[in-house]
């Protein structure tokens, strides 16, 4: 058993890694870390784990939960702090038998029933920022941004007035995921102050007048979600649903931009390809490249033996670029059909929203090319710089 074979030979990708430029495009370390045996260790002294199956096998496994460390924080006070509080309480932060009750009362609201009838909804929203598009020229802000927040307050039941400022809350609320800078915290703790007192207000509304929404049902949930639990779980469903979605979007369209093959091929079946398409979108550049976890008891992951407490960086991103489980893993095939990807996660922690981001892209792509079939890239994107999530917070276009 051993934990690293070759420490010379990783220190100096895992240093590769988390810099700019490996943030920027890490998929060349990717390769290299996944040829190394063993697990490397991190500077913050977690173990990396890379290949497909172990990733998957941690992700699932009963022996693996949440790290002590708050998405991307290590704050010692972190309960001090509202924006950590609110993802450390959520189901992002909990186990089981938390985790579990939580995971229950909510998958009973959001239902592949109330999911699928969201399409005329994200069609509509989509047709209506799409007519917009032509007047902008990034493409985050007019299109991938908006069309989440606005179909995740949909689902919620916030009305389309009151969703402008989740933009910004959302957005300043989710950078604790990797910074956790003084200005960074404030900023974040106000943001989660506002969402808070928002979507309590909300919630209090809907226990008086319930309506067809998420929120109705969650504070009419026989289950028992306290009222702290509500909005907390409200909370959530609003960051997880907008940072994949828009992610997805930037990403996809950058990866079809780059292989005009694969878009003419989707555009020649649109209807046909849409599923897959999507799923290889996700795959290919995950809007998700690290989880993060700790072992509750002692197990082996591949050769190496972890013993209890040791914290392990998931990285989904090389996982989905396993040669060992993708066959030529980084080239883009929108008809591939090798089975799904981690994109999205696995295990208990499977993302509730995966079935309304993959809505989204399916809407969203064809309509977009649709509606401009001469959409280009007016130049280099500005890159979120982050290890957790992967996606761009600027990305000029041209409509043609």
């Amino acid at each position: 058993m051993h934990v690293l074979t070759d420490s010379v030979a990783a220190e100096p990708l895992l240093a590769a890694f988390v810099s700019r430029s490996g943030r920027d495009d890490p998929y060349p370390v990717y390769r290299e870390l996944l040829a190394l045996p063993g697990l490397p260790r991190l500077g913050d002294g977690s173990l990396m784990i890379t290949r497909f199956a172990d990733c998957s096998a941690v992700l699932r496994s009963p022996d693996v939960g949440h790290s002590d460390d708050v998405g991307g924080a290590r704050v010692p006070d972190w309960r001090d702090h509202p924006s950590l509080l609110l993802f450390g309480t959520s189901l992002l932060g909990l186990d089981p038998p938390a985790h579990t009750r939580l995971r229950r009362i909510v998958s009973g609201a959001f239902t592949p029933r109330r999911t699928a009838a969201l399409r005329p909804a994200v069609t509509a929203v989509v047709h209506e920022l799409l007519e917009k598009l032509s007047e902008a020229s990034d493409f985050i802000s007019a299109f991938a941004f908006p069309l989440p927040i606005a179909v995740i307050g949909e689902l919620l039941g916030v009305p389309r007035a009151d969703q402008p400022p989740f933009q910004r809350l959302a957005r300043d609320w989710t950078h604790v995921l990797d910074v956790t800078t003084p200005r960074v915290l404030a900023r974040a703790d106000q943001a989660a102050v506002e969402i808070r007192s928002y979507l309590g207000d909300l919630a209090d509304e809907r226990r008086v007048r319930p309506r067809d929404d998420l929120m109705s049902a969650l504070v009419a949930d026989p289950g028992g979600l306290d009222p702290d639990e509500v909005v907390t779980m409200a909370a959530l469903l609003f960051a997880a649903g907008f940072e994949t979605a828009t992610h997805l979007l930037g990403n996809g369209l950058v990866a079809l931009l780059g292989h005009p093959d694969q878009l003419q091929r989707w555009r020649s079946a649109p209807d046909e390809l849409a599923e897959p398409a999507v799923d290889e979108l996700l795959r290919f550049d995950s809007p998700v490249q690290i989880a993060r976890r700790k072992a509750l008891r002692p197990l082996v992951i591949g050769d190496t033996e972890v013993a209890p407490g040791e914290k392990l960086t998931v990285c989904l991103g090389a996982a989905n670029r396993d040669s060992a489980r993708f066959t030529d893993p980084d080239r883009l095939d929108l008809a591939r059909a090798e089975g799904g990807s981690l994109a999205f996660g696995a295990g208990i922690h499977y993302c509730l929203g995966a079935p309304l981001a993959r809505l989204e892209g399916q809407v969203a792509f064809p309509a977009l090319f649709r509606r401009y079939p001469r959409l280009a890239l007016a130049g280099p994107g500005m890159r979120r710089v982050s290890l957790t999530l992967r996606g761009y917070q600027r990305l000029p276009v041209t409509t043609g």
